[in-house]
């Protein structure tokens, strides 16, 4: 199966969070508070695809309430936080939604994501990613992550499925 005919195939959508959908910076206040940024069209991409229906997972080693507001805004449910070790979290996802890993696309950087990347059908990558990760992935966007890498993936499978948005 060549690569496009892979993403024609995909159902679901996972992302990590930290130097996938932010630029894998944090920035420290005085206070001691945390700072991510987001890309705004990776949002927007997020959001159309749950309402077109696409099961959509977020599994990330971190635990800040504000990025879980900003994607439970975008109508994503299925948010696990706090997962150092991300296979318990992809499995106990899959069994619950009944879904099929060959239709999965995996979107990580790094490598806690290394694991969960080799159980999907499409593994994916920032340009950025970690060269480990780079070595396994079947698709690495030609953007950085938190710089559109994710709407990069939604756009081609929901192009194939004549699903994206038209102007």
């Amino acid at each position: 199966m060549n690569q496009l005919e892979k993403f024609g195939e995909i159902h679901t959508f996972i992302f990590d969070v930290d130097g996938v959908l932010t630029n894998n910076e944090i920035l420290i206040t005085e206070q001691g508070e945390l700072l991510r940024k987001m890309n705004v069209r990776d949002g927007l991409a997020l959001k159309y695809a749950v309402q077109q229906g696409y099961n959509l997972c977020i599994i990330t080693g971190g635990r800040s309430e504000g990025v879980r507001k900003r994607l439970e805004g975008l109508g994503i449910t299925d948010i696990f936080s706090g997962q150092s070790e991300k296979t318990a979290a992809f499995e106990a996802y899959i069994k619950a939604h009944d879904l099929d890993p060959n239709g999965i696309l995996y979107m990580g950087d790094d490598l806690p994501d290394y694991p969960v990347m080799r159980k999907v059908g499409l593994p994916t990558c920032p340009r950025n990613a970690a060269p480990e990760i780079i070595d396994i992935a079947e698709y690495i966007s030609p953007y950085n992550g938190g710089e559109g890498c994710a709407r990069d993936v939604i756009e081609k499978v929901l192009r194939l499925h004549g699903k994206w948005i038209e102007a």
